[in-house]
């Protein structure tokens, strides 16, 4: 009978242990990830002097009473009322784990002297709270006791959610407001608090965002308080101007309630700045910097585009020769900040990366107030010794031409000449060019290509500058037709001496 009964409890397990051995396979990298975070948050909560004793939380207390071994773990409630064996009960509210901890363990040693009393934290409480407000979704979310309010907000605050004013409700029904941006700008940790079991969050709408941008050492955008104007956005937002700022030249773009789409432009000024002139909600301020007053001169013609959009961007000399195109193909112009004074072989040293195989450095020329003035440009980028007297001028204009090659197209073809050379072109692209073959003249495209140094190449031959392609004259009808009167004629002389002769008895 007994071995009935263990029998029919075997099976009762077998079956019991089956649909959780299925599920095994799925949920074991979760349990790992679960068991990972409660070691290593059961970690941190023994290294941080501030966490507190939470309801959920899980102790383990070990003495000896004697000689016999007491080993136990206590669960704290949400009375927070913990007993110590039967030695006294503790009222762990509001305190941290290291206050807990010296109060047990000095009512053990009371009693149990020498028992070598240990008591730690195994497990820490985890717990919900809920956010609401100007969030994506009002929503519950899980924290535990080193949870600050800044790291469970994550994705469910939105474009107009306010960061200054959240206020936490917490289970005792007193409500505090709490203002991130001091806690993450000073690190007032007083204004980013543990949350707590039971709290609830609110997020209120922001009533001001402003943005401040350009020569500032923090631009951005921010939530003004009430009080706080343009002068507050720029020292204690802003962190102040830098030092290329122009503080005399403020401008102010106002979208909310503007006649334009694009906003009213409002140019403030330093008194502007020392008073409390009132910012509205999207203002943005811009603070232009003294470098957009320098003098500028103009670069044009054979120049690389890549290089002179990176120009334009305030990066001179800085571009790698991963950007920089192979070959400009048409003119560009590159407007140049300056400094008064400048000298045009350091300018031209410094942005050597502007030219390429194309441009005519040798030819360069300067139109300065009409006036054209030649440039050679080689000694300035090729002679380290060269010192050139000659300055950059506001509204200079430095021409690059295009340096030209040429392909030469000759023989049986339309129109023979000199012809742009182009890279990676072919011979037959020039014979085109030339007006193609003459009919008539040339049989089986028969040509000759003979190189700058007199070297005849194949057709299968890259073409290079100054190659001279050649149309042979060699159709058979066309020598044929050139020649042909002359000797038809001469045949013709011929007969008629030999009847003359016939008939007048020349022959006798």
């Amino acid at each position: 009978m007994k071995k009935t009964a263990c029998l029919v409890q075997l099976a009762l397990l077998l079956l019991a242990i089956q649909p959780l051995h299925a599920q095994s396979s799925q949920s074991s990298a979760e349990e790992l990830n679960q068991l990972t975070t409660l070691s290593s948050n059961a970690q941190l909560a023994l290294s941080t002097g501030d966490y507190r004793v939470t309801a959920g939380d899980v102790y383990n207390l070990t003495y000896m009473a004697g000689t016999n071994l007491v080993e136990y773990s206590i669960t704290v409630d949400s009375t927070y009322r913990i007993r110590v064996s039967n030695l006294g009960v503790i009222d762990a509210a509001g305190k941290t784990y290291n206050q807990l901890k010296t109060q047990v363990e000095s009512i053990v040693t009371n009693n149990y002297p020498l028992s070598g009393v240990q008591f730690a934290l195994t497990q820490p409480a985890t717990f919900v709270v809920y956010i609401r407000g100007e969030v994506q979704n009002a929503a519950e979310t899980t924290a535990w006791a080193l949870s600050r309010l800044s790291s469970v907000l994550g994705d469910h605050l939105t474009d107009f959610s306010s960061v200054r004013d959240i206020q936490i409700k917490s289970s005792n029904g007193q409500t505090r407001v709490y203002d991130l941006f001091l806690a993450r700008r000073s690190g007032n940790l007083s204004q980013d608090p543990y949350l707590r079991p039971g709290d609830e969050i609110s997020i209120n709408r922001a009533v001001r965002s402003v943005t401040i941008n350009g020569a500032v050492e923090r631009p951005g955008k921010y939530q003004l308080k009430d009080g706080e104007h343009l002068k507050e956005l720029v020292e204690l937002y802003g962190s102040g101007f830098t030092p290329v700022a122009d503080p005399t030249r403020l401008e102010l773009t106002r979208l909310v309630n503007s006649q334009s789409v694009s906003g009213d432009k409002i140019f403030l000024s330093e008194a502007d700045l020392a008073g409390t002139y009132e910012l509205q909600n999207y203002d943005v301020i811009t603070v232009p910097q003294i470098t957009s007053l320098q003098p500028v001169m103009f670069v044009e013609g054979a120049v690389n585009p890549i290089v002179a959009a990176t120009e334009g961007s305030g990066t001179v000399g800085s571009t790698s020769a991963s950007q920089i195109a192979a070959t400009p193909t048409v003119s560009t112009r590159i407007v140049v900040p300056f400094s008064k004074g400048e000298n045009l072989a350091s300018l031209v040293r410094r942005n050597a990366a502007w030219f390429s195989a194309v441009s005519d450095t040798q030819n360069a020329y300067i139109i300065r107030g009409g006036r054209h003035i030649s440039i050679n440009l080689n000694p300035m980028l090729y002679d380290a010794t060269y010192r050139s007297e000659v300055s950059v001028e506001e509204n200079d204009t430095l021409i690059i031409p295009f340096r030209q090659y040429f392909i030469t197209v000759a023989g049986a073809v339309r129109a023979p000449g000199r012809y742009a050379y182009i890279p990676d072109r072919e011979w037959d692209y020039y014979i085109a060019a030339a007006g193609g073959f003459v009919k008539g003249m040339n049989a089986w495209d028969a040509i000759t290509i003979t190189d700058m140094g007199g070297k005849k190449l194949k057709k299968t031959d890259v073409i290079v500058p100054e190659t001279i392609i050649t149309a042979k004259t060699n159709d058979f009808l066309y020598y044929f037709n050139q020649y042909s009167p002359v000797i038809l004629t001469t045949l013709s002389i011929i007969t008629t001496f030999l009847t003359i002769r016939a008939t007048t008895g020349l022959w006798q």
